[in-house]
């Protein structure tokens, strides 16, 4: 779907007449969230949003993933399999499942780790642990009270904050600030914007760590648009951040096409992408969760396999402070779990 425009305007009289509703979804999605979840053994760490649509979650993921292993951890990730249509739980095999199957984010991280999706996010974390896992990184869910977390880190975009700050229809919230800021164990403030410093400063002074870190392009999807002309496609929750990411690493956008989050392409669609850009001479590029779902079971269709997929990496300015933070939530997390078990 994509985000209605008002949810980003604050005096709409639209948001301001879907305030009655709004105040029911919190309410309930407020009792939702203090419910007992499963304590899965070992070590959660969740990665998730206050509101609906895209902040950087999975570059998060990977960059955790990542520090974990470097902490001689085996992270398995648990995620829900959105877009997809197996409801698991089930492990991601990039031999024989397509984003159609698993979702676009799950089929994009298995090239590089463990995934299991599964609707039911408690009969997922038995199948993680069943796979060797020793840390289980939840990606999304904050809201979802099925699965206790050790710790909840919430990734925010500094430049589109959170819209108008009200909750679902109103707004782009999932459930009001409060109960959200009180199951929040550390803020990443993705980019260099200014609509996340009030949210910041909230955080900061619960006595939670606000990290700051931005978008890396990959210095070999540079090189393979260096000096080309691009038409650039994204159907991810913020296509326009994509987009900005591009021209501000030296690509010539010359033409954007934008689409729903998790946009499920066409054979029409894509055909008329390739034809738009063989008539001007444009070199067709997308982000790596968009690729993933282009790929079917018989792999890119016809025309596809120019496109270029634009990766990106989370870098942390502060990666010491990161890596104190996780250090401390595994030793608590397993702390408190030998005391329950002894």
């Amino acid at each position: 779907m994509r985000e209605p425009a008002f949810w980003h305007r604050p005096s709409s009289w639209k948001s301001h007449l879907l305030r009655p509703l709004a105040a029911i979804y919190g309410a309930v999605a407020a009792r939702r969230m203090r419910r007992t979840g499963l304590d899965a053994g070992i070590p959660v760490l969740c990665v998730g949003n206050y509101h609906v649509g895209g902040a950087g979650k999975t570059p998060t993921v990977l960059a955790l993933a990542k520090l974990l292993r470097e902490l001689d951890e085996l992270p398995v990730v648990l995620s829900r399999g959105y877009g997809g249509h197996l409801r698991g739980p089930v492990k991601v095999d990039l031999n024989s499942h397509t984003a159609a199957d698993v979702g676009d984010e799950p089929l994009m991280m298995a090239s590089t780790l463990p995934v299991v999706i599964a609707r039911n996010r408690a009969d997922g974390a038995a199948l993680a642990l069943a796979q060797g896992a020793s840390v289980i990184l939840m990606d999304d869910g904050f809201q979802n009270p099925s699965v206790v977390k050790d710790a909840s880190l919430i990734v925010i975009d500094s430049a589109r904050g959170l819209g108008n700050g009200r909750v679902i229809p109103a707004g782009p919230l999932r459930a009001p600030l409060v109960p959200q800021f009180a199951r929040t164990d550390a803020l990443i403030v993705v980019g260099e914007g200014e609509a996340a410093r009030t949210i910041a400063a909230e955080v900061a002074d619960r006595g939670k760590p606000v990290l700051a870190a931005h978008l890396k392009p990959d210095e070999a999807s540079l090189a393979a648009l260096r000096g080309k002309r691009v038409l650039a496609f994204a159907g991810i929750g913020d296509p326009a951040r994509f987009f900005n990411t591009l021209k501000t690493s030296g690509v010539d956008v010359a033409q954007s096409r934008a689409f729903a989050d998790h946009h499920a392409f066409a054979r029409g669609e894509i055909e008329e992408l390739v034809a738009d850009a063989r008539r001007e001479a444009l070199t067709l590029v997308t982000t790596e969760k968009d690729l993933a779902r282009l790929r079917g079971a018989d792999g890119l269709p016809a025309g596809a396999q120019a496109i270029v997929p634009f990766a990106v990496t989370l870098e942390f300015e502060e990666p010491a402070a990161l890596r104190r933070f996780v250090t401390d939530q595994l030793f608590k997390a397993r702390e408190g779990k030998f005391r329950k078990s002894a």
